[in-house]
């Protein structure tokens, strides 16, 4: 008999805390949410103002092609801004540098394909009927 009272309780429980945090999920959620993007207008707001138009361009497209790199160089020029150490905006050519720069200071990782032609040999539709 208690063993059934008691789990009732427990679903009774359960079913409040699901429902209390049901309630304040979608705040939370929102919150962050609006944190985020203040972080992300800040930032859009700080990349403006230290790079040019031709280096905001070319840090896109590193952005499109590799996002990491994209995402690291942002993250060094945003610091570089706020520590003062850029006294007017990165020119294209400054911005190449620097990307350079980080180049050199990072591991290369490098990557091989192995084609194994042995089984692209063995292909079904070589065979006969």
């Amino acid at each position: 008999m208690e063993d059934l009272e008691l789990a009732q309780i427990r679903q009774k429980r359960l079913q409040q805390i699901q429902a209390q945090y049901a309630e304040q999920d979608p705040n939370h959620a929102k919150a962050q949410k609006e944190r985020f993007q203040a972080m992300e207008d800040a930032r859009h707001s700080i990349l403006a103002q230290a790079l040019s138009q031709d280096a905001r361009a070319r840090l896109n497209t590193i952005k499109l092609g590799r996002p990491d790199k994209g995402i690291m160089v942002e993250n060094m020029i945003c610091k570089m801004a706020q520590n003062g150490q850029l006294r007017e905006r990165l020119s294209e050519a400054e911005l190449i540098q620097l990307i350079e720069s980080l180049n050199q200071q990072l591991p290369k990782s490098s990557s091989t394909v192995k084609f194994d032609r042995r089984r692209a040999a063995l292909d079904s539709d070589d065979e006969d009927f």
